[in-house]
């Protein structure tokens, strides 16, 4: 079913003159011209499916007597079957700047359902592109659908490949979507890339580094298949580069001199995150990039770090940081280290979360209790620290609404933590890897408690139980 709007011509009442918007007075009608449109089945057509249309005359002649209202009426009548006329839309610039402001992924896709009309404006708009399933399209959809993306997310393997399920480098392999990205005049424009679960080599780090020449953020999340000299090719190359984040991946590490390849003007770094460094890093590079980069919010160290290293780390940029991710808290510290470390913390008043301790010294935990009433997010998944020390520290942490714990905890830490953090939105347990029996130590107790205790949770992950 077709219809369409055609010029309409507007009288003034009885045939009177009616002055114009420049002043000058025009006898009997003023045409004013209305934007055609092609519908079909209700959605408004875009350029393929546009028809320009123009006024014909009707098919059966006007009578004499018949008034210019009456011919008028006549250009706009339209069949009953036809859809009800609309207004004209928004012009697509003011469409494109609106959907600017829809961020989230899932109503982005809802808006490109729409029309036509909102799925051309949707492509051209869209800079922010979040791919759950690497196999669930191929790259040259992804290049031909959005020509203007930013920022690519994509995720590979499925969870239960961290539980050596499938075998080692088994696919989601970025390499045929950074040759799909590259052979695109538009994609050197590309910024961010966020990877989890998938294999790259250091030659797609090196093809990153050459050709996407305002590349800023590199995530990657249990990835493979790298070393650190393709990491040392990203920093020398990407000198806009404010997002470098390591989390737990498998990576060939060939020694800490890779962070000297920082170059000296890096000035814009705002996140590091080296956890995944399994060798030591040489400090003396990573103190000058710390000291250079007055951005930096969020800091992740490898367990490598000493305690007096960090303590010179936050003595640069502790009062800056909103992230921290402490190594081991192991290492031999005497009295006065201890009073100033603890003074390092102190000064750490923007500090919303907390996490690392792979290996912790119990005497050394009260460090961190000047910053615990800051703390939203705190992450002792990689923590071996039992039940009577962590009651100590979860009294401490009123406003926390995120928790990532071993089993090591008990039913009796979870009973603290439901006291203490009513604000609690997500709960994680870790199943410990050497309990007895591969018997959990956090029960249904623990559970029951919780959930009458923090009644703002909304995600529970109690696979440790």
């Amino acid at each position: 079913m077709q219809g369409r709007v055609s010029e309409c011509k507007c009288d003034t009442p009885n045939g009177a003159s009616a002055p114009s918007e420049d002043g000058q007075v025009y006898k009997g009608e003023r045409t004013c011209q209305a934007e055609e449109q092609v519908y079909r089945d209700g959605h408004i057509c875009d350029e393929d499916g546009l028809q320009t249309m123009k006024n014909t005359s009707s098919s059966s002649s006007p009578s004499p007597t018949s008034s210019s209202s009456s011919t008028s009426l006549e250009s706009l009548s339209h069949s009953s079957d036809d859809p009800p006329l609309l207004p004209r839309p928004f012009p697509d610039e003011v469409l494109e700047h609106v959907l600017a402001f829809v961020t989230s992924h899932k109503d982005r896709n809802s808006v490109s359902l729409v029309c036509k009309a909102w799925l051309k404006a949707d492509r051209w708009s869209r800079k922010n592109v979040f791919i759950g399933n690497c196999y669930s399209c191929s790259p040259n959809i992804l290049t031909r659908r959005f020509p203007h993306v930013k920022s690519l997310t994509l995720k590979g393997r499925p969870r239960f490949s961290d539980f050596n399920l499938v075998p080692p480098h088994w696919g989601a392999n970025i390499q045929p979507w950074l040759q799909e990205l590259v052979l695109k005049d538009p994609y050197p424009f590309l910024e961010e890339l966020r990877l989890k679960r998938m294999t790259i080599t250091d030659e797609g780090l090196t093809l990153i580094a050459h050709r996407f020449p305002n590349f800023r953020v590199l995530v990657l999340t249990f990835c493979d298949g790298f070393s650190t000299d393709g990491l040392a090719t990203i920093v020398r190359n990407c000198r806009n580069l404010s997002e470098l984040d390591l989390q737990e991946c498998l990576i060939d590490d060939r020694g800490g001199e890779w962070l000297s390849s920082f170059p000296e003007t890096c000035t814009t770094l705002t996140s590091l995150n080296i956890t995944s460094l399994s060798s030591e890093v040489r400090f003396a590079d990573l103190e000058r990039l710390v000291a250079k980069c007055s951005q930096l919010q969020k800091l992740k160290l490898s367990r490598n770090i000493t305690l007096d290293q960090l303590r010179r780390l936050l003595l640069l940029r502790g009062p800056s940081l909103k992230e921290l991710g402490i190594g081991s808290f192991i290492q031999d510290v005497n009295g006065a280290g201890m009073d100033q470390l603890e003074n390092m913390f102190a000064r750490c008043r923007n500090m919303r979360a907390l996490s690392g301790f792979w290996e912790v010294v119990p005497l050394y935990l009260p460090l961190i209790y000047p910053i615990c009433h800051y703390l939203r997010e705190l992450n002792l998944s990689e923590s071996p620290i039992t039940s009577s020390e962590f009651m100590k520290l979860i009294s401490q942490c009123h406003s926390l609404q995120c928790l990532l714990v071993q089993d090591l905890v008990e039913d009796r830490g979870l009973e603290a933590v439901a006291e203490t953090c009513q604000d609690l939105r997500e709960l994680r347990v870790i199943p410990c890897d050497f309990t007895d029996g591969g018997r959990s130590l956090v029960t249904e107790k623990g559970m029951v408690a919780i959930s009458r205790g923090c009644k703002e949770l909304r995600i529970v992950d109690g696979s440790g139980v």
